[in-house]
This record gives structure tokens, sequence and C-alpha cells, in this order.
């Protein structure tokens, strides 16, 4: 017989795939199933799991809610003899759509929670899908009170406060929270501050995995009263932990379990790339990658996170060589692909170049060659690329950094061609410290080989396109220490004008910076997805117009 002074809860941190329900649902089972098998009370899964997270407009599909209510239900029945069950899935409530939490037990949906907070910032919009509910109390399970304030719920102090003072003796809080840099300690602080209003020992469940441009990475905790940690569970990796609750003279308390060490931002923000690459992948149905291998520093990264994402032999790596390649490209192409332990063709667009030029020169008679002819050539690099991932089933990875995304640096259907950017929210300082660090330290969840994969030159050269004689990227931009600190200002902060010439930036410098800011929006609107690493990534968390003639004369 179960005590009615201990609990156990089994914590699933777990991978979901968006639409995968019949997937998801064995996911959860073999779960349960090792629950069961602890003698657990309860398995909690992550919001949304049976559905995966997010799955933005597909949720309004009725024919969709249908099946995931019945997928939710089967499980209930087929796993009836055992542990309670707590998992997050849509609910219908009359014609209104919610995100709930569903509880089963003995064969039944016992309880459904549904989330009162709705987020409606950053990458979230479920104002959109779901309507909001009242704060409802707590369920029983066993000799336990639980409340589950849903993610966004318990970044408020109402819900977590009306469900203690409804009776709830733990507080169960599944997430589907995605990572940016620092996100581990804006949770921890957050969710101690629930546990000090409240009294209460609180769960803090999140899912891991890549969806899209968005990292789930887990980091999900269990505190006790005053804000101690009894339990962390790793970051980014699926695992499942067993927690015991002793029912004290002063309440519910977590017995002390695992303290997972949370790794500093270097190595999670490259880890979001490696998941954030490899999950987009899977979840696509592709095996093999392929990308332009420059030999400068942008390439090489990604050439490294899809080696640490995919394993070396699924990396085709392709040199187009131009009149413009110097022969130290040549040179650093060939040993990074060598020492990542990837394949590496030639193509040369030479004669694709001239044989476009010929096409052109009765219409461009007259002219001055430029701009055009340049990009004439990462055009012509773009359909080389892309005819081999045709041929072969290979994802092209488009690699340009945020510094580049953010200016223009980049050719539309040039350099831009591709299906995934690991680099889209990585300024360029940040890609020369990346490559350093990967360079210093090697981990067991790397598929790529361990010591310099990227040669130190590749990462101490000056950058450049080469797409002209003795080019190099500071001709026609400031230093990237320079750029990158004003587009900090203008991209993350929102800072203005004036704020940035008050921190020292020259004012006009900053206000060129700002005019291609705005004009290369309608580049960024058909850009690649890429892995989101901060709040204020391109694409969801920004949401600028194209068509737009403000500038800040602040």
């Amino acid at each position: 017989m179960p005590s009615a002074d201990t609990f156990r809860l089994t914590l699933a941190q777990l991978n979901p795939v968006v639409g995968d329900l019949a997937g998801n649902a064995a996911k959860a089972r073999a779960a349960w199933e090792t629950a069961k098998a602890a003698g657990a009370d309860m398995l909690a899964l992550t919001e949304m799991f049976i559905t995966g997270y997010q799955t933005q407009d597909l949720i309004l599909k009725p024919v969709f809610v249908d099946q995931v209510e019945a997928a939710i239900r089967q499980l209930a029945q087929d796993c009836a003899d055992g542990p309670a069950i707590g998992i997050g899935g849509p609910a219908r409530v009359g014609e209104r759509l919610h995100n709930a939490y569903w509880i089963l037990e003995r064969g039944e949906v016992v309880a459904r929670v549904l989330k009162h907070h709705l987020p409606n910032t950053d990458v979230f919009d479920e104002k959109r899908v779901f309507q909001p509910a009242d704060v409802a109390g707590p369920y029983r399970i066993g000799p336990l009170r639980i409340g589950s304030p849903i993610c966004e719920d318990a970044w408020h102090p109402d819900v977590a406060e009306t469900l203690a003072e409804t009776g709830a003796e733990i507080l169960l809080v599944p997430n589907g929270s995605p990572y940016h840099r620092g996100k581990p300690n804006l949770r921890l602080n957050l969710m101690v501050a629930r546990v000090i209003e409240t009294g209460l020992p609180l769960v803090y469940l999140n899912m891991v995995g890549g969806q899209d441009d968005q990292v789930f990475d887990g980091s999900s905790m269990v505190l006790n009263p005053g804000g101690e940690l009894a339990v962390q569970m790793p970051q980014f990796d699926t695992c499942l932990a067993h927690v015991d609750f002793d029912r004290t003279a002063e309440g519910w308390r977590a017995r002390k379990g695992e303290l997972a060490e949370i790794p500093r931002v270097w190595e999670a923000d490259y880890r979001a790339c490696v998941m954030a690459l490899g999950d987009y992948m899977a979840k696509t149905g592709f095996k093999k990658a392929l990308l332009g291998l420059s030999g400068g520093v942008d390439s090489a990264l990604v050439a490294a996170i899809a080696a640490d994402a995919l394993g070396p032999e699924n990396v085709r790596c392709v040199m187009l060589p131009s009149a413009y390649t110097s022969a130290h490209s040549l040179e650093d192409a060939a040993e990074c692909a060598k020492a990542l332990g990837c394949r590496l063709d030639t193509v040369p667009i030479s004669g694709g170049q001239e044989a476009v030029g010929q096409a052109l020169a009765h219409l461009f008679a007259g002219t001055e060659s430029g701009v055009t002819e340049e990009n004439i050539q990462s055009r012509l690099r773009g359909v080389m690329l892309m005819a081999i991932s045709n041929k072969f089933g290979e994802m092209l990875l488009t690699t340009g950094n945020k510094s580049e995304m953010a200016v223009g640096y980049c050719t539309i259907y040039g350099d831009m061609n591709g299906g995934y950017n690991p680099l889209k929210d990585m300024y360029k300082t940040r890609v020369f410290e990346t490559c350093r660090w990967r360079n210093e330290n090697h981990r067991a969840w790397m598929a790529g080989p361990a010591g310099e994969v990227i040669p130190d030159r590749i990462i101490t050269k000056p950058p450049s396109a080469e797409l002209r004689p003795n080019q190099t990227d500071q001709d026609s931009l400031p230093p990237y220490e320079v750029l990158d600190a004003i587009l900090e200002g203008l991209v993350d902060r929102e800072d203005s004008v004036a704020d940035l010439v008050t921190r020292g930036f020259d004012r006009a410098t900053v206000k060129r910076i700002e005019h291609l800011l705005y004009i290369a929006e309608y580049k960024r609107f058909q850009s690649a997805p890429g892995v989101r690493l901060t709040p204020r990534a391109f694409w969801l968390d920004r949401r600028y117009p194209i068509a737009n003639r403000f500038r800040d004369t602040s």
C-alpha cells in the first residue's frame, strides 16, 4: 500500500515532435512504464506534450484537436494500472479552446487544468489560438493536493497564490519554455519568488528539443520552501527523474536529488545551435547537410556545428572558387574540412561567371562593373549548392551571421540560399569567440572530433567576401566590434540614435547602420529560419514592416 506520508513523482524531461501524436503518446507510455517500475505515484509530462510545442495555427484545425483528445483518452486507458499521468494538450470547453494540463488516473480523465495567463510577447502568440480560463483549484493524487500553474501562469504571482489559498500542497509547473541566453537564471529567480510567496515546494518541468527557430533546454528543477534547490535536472538532455516528497510537520518537502551543473553561456549557446540543427533535420526528414565552405570564419563554424549535430560523415562541404578566391582561402577550407572529417568538393564558378557575363554583355554595355557583378558570383554559388542539394537530397545550410543579416551584407538568392541558418542570431564578434571556444572544448554530445577543428588563421585573418580584388568586410562596414555594439543597441535594446551617440558612437555611423538595418528588412523576411539565442532574434521576436519610412532624428 502506498504511504500517506510519501509521494514519488517522476519528471519526464523529453523531446516531443510537433504533430506526431502517436510518437509523443509512445514516449509518454514508455516514461509511464519506467515510472511504474520505479513505484511512482504520478508521471508528469510537459506543457502541450501530446501535440509538441509550439503548434502555432495547427492547433486551430478542428480535426487535429479531435485526434489529440482521442490520443489523450487512449493514453489514459492504456496506462490505467499504475501511476497517474499529467500531460499537456489542448482542451475544448464549449466553443473555447484552451491550453490545458490533463490529469489521467485509473483509465479516466480525472481533471483538466486550464491556462489562465496566455503569453503574447517575444515568440509567443497564444492569444491568437487559445482562450484564457479562470483559475481553478488543485487536484488530488493519492495523499497529495497538487496545483499546476501552466508555464506563464507561474511567471505571475496570482495563480500560485490562489492555488495555495485553495489547498494546494505542492506546485507542479509544466512548461514549454524556449532557451535564450541567461534564461535558466531568469526562471530560477521567478520560481524562487513563487516559492517564497506561497511557502510551497515547486516543481518546474520543462521540455527539451529544437522546433524551427526555438530550442527548449530543459533545466527542470525542484525547489523547497525558502527557495532551496532540491533537484536540478540537466540542460538540453532528455531524462527522467524520480523525486520523492515526504510529509513533515511543516508540510510536504522534496528529498535531495541530482543537482546537475548548468553550463555557462558559451557552451549553452553552442549546444543550442547543435540541438536546433540536429532536431530541425531529424524532424523534417533530412539526414545529410551541405554548405559552402569559403575558408572564412562563418562557414567554418557552421561546418563544426553540422559535424557535431549530424556526424562529420553526414556533412558535405563545397568550395566554390572564383578568380578572386585567394590561395589561403582554398588552403584554409581544405584544412578545416580535414580537421572536422567532412567531405570537401570543389566546384569552380569561373565558367558560369563568364557565361553569365557574356549573356548580359549587350545589356550591361557602357556600365561600370560593381555590386551587380559581385552578386552574380554569390548567386552562382547559390545555384550550384542548390543543385547539389536537389540531386543528393542534402539540406543546404546557409552561413550568414546576425551582423550580416542586420545590415544586409548578404546576397538574397545567393549566399542566403538554404534551409536553415545556425548563426542567424549570433553576431560576428560572438562567432569569433565561439570558434575559439569550440577549439578548446569537447563534450560527449558533440559528434565531431576534439581539438582545433577551425584553423587559427580562419579566426584571425580579416574577414572578406572575396568578390573583388583585395576586398575586406571593413571596406564597407565599421569594425565588427563597433558594428555589433551599435546593432546590440538598435536591435536588442531598441536604443535611439541619441542613446548611442551619448554612449560615444559617431552619429553618422549610427545613422548609416540604422538605414542599412531598415532597408534590409525584405531580405530577412525571405531568409532561412535559424536558431534563437537571444530575446531579440530576427523573425518572431522582432517584427518590423518592410515598407517603412521612419528614421530616428534624435
